[in-house]
Order: structure tokens, then sequence, then C-alpha cells
């Protein structure tokens, strides 16, 4: 079965505000197909696929609806936010469920090549994968805690472009998985955390690494950006810890990133295709099993 997933092409109107992929843009991966092309015959693709096809298919038809919703836009000229309507807002994204949010802008590297989106300012929203589920990787139930992420986020991006819109903002929603940026260096960069050895965006909360990211695209201009990353220190950390990289079954992650990229695509995805989406670089990751803020006091002790 082939995972499509839609293309803003043929809504995007004449005056829209449109950011392309550039040069330095990386290559999308696709999730479900990765899925299907490493799955290894039927038998895996029943047993890996089975327990979440209708989280799959939710994905698929919430990105429809990500992508064709952008008629819906007021263009009413409203790129201004009141702190009033920006507590509103914040509210009502936690009460979706959302752990996190922040803001940023998203340039064109961080767009994947081939993709574009709407809008270059972001909202940021990340929601918390269990970790008595995530501590049972790989397993049905670490799968199925994956995939009930991807879909709930893919709802809530919808629910938060609608709500903006009725206020009289444009927005574009950024579902967790068929998106078309580079969500862990755009949370990155709206302060949220910072990318790990493996590649997964690592926070101060008590998940770490154990999430999925999301945006909403939107031409609010006085949105509270992070103008410096408080989490820094963990690249240094991460470069001499290493447990993520050393777990790894299939080697796939670099002990230096390679042209910015942290982990060999092709070697995880056999892994993650016939091992229930494997997640062990998160089961064993220093921060899903430790205390963010002790870790940080014994690692910059002396600094």
């Amino acid at each position: 079965m082939k995972f499509i997933f839609p293309s803003i092409g043929k809504y995007i109107q004449n005056d829209d505000i449109v950011i392309t992929s550039d040069k330095k843009s990386k290559v999308y991966v696709n999730i479900p197909e990765l899925m299907a092309k490493y799955g290894g015959g039927l038998f895996h693709s029943l047993k890996m696929r089975g327990p979440v096809i209708h989280k799959m298919v939710g994905c698929i038809y919430e990105s429809y609806i990500s992508s064709s919703s952008i008629k819906k836009n007021p263009k009413t000229g409203k790129n201004k936010i009141t702190k009033k309507q920006l507590f509103n807002l914040e509210q009502y994204i936690k009460s979706l469920g959302i752990d996190m949010v922040g803001y940023t802008e998203v340039t064109p590297d961080l767009v994947f090549k081939g993709h574009k989106i709407l809008y270059g300012h972001a909202i940021v929203i990340i929601m918390k994968m269990e970790k008595d589920r995530m501590d049972q990787a790989p397993s049905i139930v670490s799968l199925r805690e994956v995939f009930r992420t991807y879909y709930k986020l893919g709802v809530s991006v919808n629910k938060i472009a609608k709500y903006l819109r009725k206020r009289g903002f444009n927005a574009m929603a950024g579902p967790a998985i068929g998106g078309d940026a580079n969500y862990v260096p755009i949370a990155e960069k709206a302060g949220l955390g910072m990318t790990g050895k493996h590649g997964l965006l690592i926070t101060d909360k008590d998940f770490g690494p154990s999430l999925r990211i999301a945006t909403i695209y939107v031409d609010i201009e006085n949105l509270p950006k992070y103008k410096k990353n408080k989490h820094e220190w963990i690249k240094d950390f991460c470069s001499k810890c290493g447990k993520c990289m050393r777990s790894c079954p299939a080697g796939a992650i670099y002990s230096e990133s390679t042209n910015g990229e942290c982990i060999d695509n092709s070697k995880c995805a056999v892994y993650f295709s016939r091992d229930y989406g494997c997640s062990l670089c998160i089961k064993n990751c220093t921060f899903f099993n430790g205390d963010y803020h002790k870790i940080k006091e014994r690692a910059t002790k002396g600094d």
C-alpha cells in the first residue's frame, strides 16, 4: 500500500505568502512508506501496519484537511496578535492535550526539498509519548503510542488553524506526519529543546525525547520568539554520552553528524519497519531515563 500525503500546491492562491525549499533543504522521509518498503514481506507488513493502520489512515485524512483548508484563510490582513489573544490561544492549545508550545521563524532551508509552506512564522507544538508505553519498545504497545501521538497532533493542528481563522488570522496546519518542513530544528529554534545525537529533540521535561512535533504556520509577526536556546549544553553532553548510538541495533546513528545528518535512514528504516517502530534510541536515551536538571547540573559542574 502506498501512502500519499497531499501537497498544498493546488490550493495556493495568488496572494499567498509561499516559502519554498532551497539547496540546503533535506529530503523528506515518509514513515508509512518506509514501513512498506522495508517491512520484509506480507507477514512483517501485517505485523507492523495491522495494529496501527486505522491511525495511519486517520493521519492521511487529517493531512488532506490541513492542505485543503488553506482555502478558508480569511485574508483580512490581520498579522498582529494581542497579549490577551495569545494567552487565550495558548490556553486553547493546552486544552487539546499539548504539552509544550513555542514560536519561531521558518527559513527556506527548513522546508523539505520540493515542498513548500505558507507563511514564515510557526507555532510549534509538542505532545509527549507516554513513558510507560515507550518503555516497552520495541512492541505493539510502543508502536501504537507513536501513531496515537501522530494522529492526535494531526487533529490538533487542524483545530488550532480553525481557531485562528475564526479570529481573523491566516494559518496553515503542519501535521506531525506528512508535514512539509523539518520539525526538529524548527522546535530547536523555538527554544523547546536541543537535537541529540540520535537526531531527536531533547526537552527539559520528564519525557526527554519521547515526543512528536507539529506546527501551525501563520503570518502573525509579533509572536514571542526565543533569541537564545538555553539547551545548547546538550550538544556537548551527547557527544560524550553515546548511549543511543551503542544501543542502536542497526548501527544507524553516526558518531559524528554527517552533512547535518544524525542517522543513516536506510539502516534505521529496516529495524523501524520490522520491529514495531524500534524506538530503542528513545528508550535508552539518558534524558528519557533521568532527570534533565540533575543531568545538567552534573554535566555543567565547574563550567
